[in-house]
């Protein structure tokens, strides 16, 4: 109903009354114009509490507005019908407050039983937040990764609203205090990584020097081996600082490959030195092999004994080769001195070709010796000491057999 009028009177001497239940009370006076006009302007004045009313009921059923405010809002507008100077159907607009108080009350309820429950759950996060934050600081050691998590905590704890001023004051200097801890465990550890570090930079100097002390030395095999052992210390040490480390290593093998490299070459010219000393004697052993011994005696024997002075000058083959030919060419010495032997005693000591050509033999090799001893050549000597004494020792045993 819009025509608020029919609930109020003005009499003769302009005084206004509103209608109510419990009867007419006076709500004002009017005296600026007709009786129609008085009733109308304080009939706006109630469509204006109407109005506000219904803002307040929209709002509050929309959910724009806070519950709470609502309520307050509709009580202050109920308490004034009793008093308020206008005209209309206030029993009826008590009413719908009445009602709408009602519904109001029942939505702050449910707000502040959601409040309760969103700090309740705020509360919760932020707890385990906390707990998060103490375990951390007391037992991880992924530094990088502990670290970065406690900036991921912070950051979601800013986030998070509605926890009581003092327990959030209370749980804030828990994870202060965890992040504080976990920063000293961090630092202390980093410390005593870098005391080790240093350790091992100068374990591994030390390294690096004996190295260098090796790197030119032609003791091959001790060398290789003690160079083995210092790769062995090498890997069993902890760590330097990245950078000394590197630079070490590239100075630590720089060193094993320069006295390698070294050797290697040496090797490869002495195993081809070998190889050609190897092509050489099993050439003089297809000559001594191909010697007619039975028809020409003595023809072998001299041949077979240039052969001889020939293989000793040719120098060592590849270890897996010479026991092979030294078993071949003793084979071939062995028929011919047999044959020789035979010839031998059926002459003179005088007469015997063989004494003599064995006494050639040995001027031979003294003249060799004193070849190698003016040359300075160690192995030559050592070579031609032990053929001259051989040949000695059979010209003895044949003289004393003769």
């Amino acid at each position: 109903m819009s025509d608020w009028t029919a609930f109020g009177r003005v009499d003769a001497d302009g005084t206004v009354y509103v209608k109510t239940a419990e009867g007419e009370r006076v709500v004002g006076s009017w005296q600026a114009g007709a009786p129609e006009e008085g009733l109308a302007h304080f009939a706006r004045r109630f469509a204006d509490l109407v109005t506000e009313v219904d803002l307040t009921e929209a709002r509050l059923n929309s959910g724009a507005a806070d519950a709470g405010h609502s309520l307050t809002t509709i009580r202050r507008i109920r308490a004034s019908l009793a008093e308020a100077h206008v005209v209309g159907d206030i029993d009826a607009l008590a009413a719908r407050l009445d009602k709408l108080a009602a519904v109001a009350e029942e939505k702050a309820g449910e707000a502040r039983a959601a409040r309760e429950a969103a700090r309740g759950e705020a509360l919760a996060r932020k707890t385990a937040l906390v707990e998060e934050a103490e375990k951390l600081a007391a037992e991880s050691t992924g530094w990088k990764t502990a670290g970065d998590r406690l900036k991921e905590i912070l950051d979601e704890w800013k986030t998070i609203r509605g926890v009581d001023k003092k327990v959030d004051g209370e749980l804030w200097k828990r994870f202060a205090a965890a992040r504080d801890g976990f920063t000293r465990r961090r630092g202390a550890h980093f410390a005593s990584l870098d005391s080790q570090r240093k350790q091992a930079q100068q374990v591994k100097e030390d390294l690096v020097a004996e190295a260098e002390k090796l790197r030119d030395s032609t003791d091959w095999a001790a060398t290789a081996n003690q160079l083995k052992e210092l790769m062995n210390q090498w890997k069993a040490a902890p760590r330097a600082a990245k950078e000394a480390e590197q630079k070490l290593w590239e100075r630590f093998r720089a060193a094993q490959d320069a006295f390698f490299t070294r050797r290697s070459e040496v090797f490869s010219a002495r195993d081809n030195e070998q190889r050609a000393n190897l092509e050489r004697k099993q050439a003089l052993l297809a000559e001594a092999e191909a010697l007619d011994v039975d028809a020409d005696p003595k023809g072998a024997q001299a041949k077979l004994r240039e052969i001889q002075a020939q293989w000793h000058e040719a120098g060592r083959v590849p270890r897996e080769a010479a026991a092979g030919l030294e078993r071949r060419l003793r084979v071939v010495d062995d028929k011919v001195r047999e044959v020789m032997d035979s010839a031998w005693r059926r002459t003179t000591k005088e007469d015997n070709p063989l004494l003599a050509q064995m006494r050639s033999q040995v001027a031979e090799a003294e003249e060799r010796l004193a070849r190698a001893q003016a040359a300075g050549d160690n192995r030559r000597i050592k070579e031609a000491e032990q053929a001259l004494a051989s040949k000695r020792q059979f010209l003895q045993l044949a003289e004393q057999a003769g």
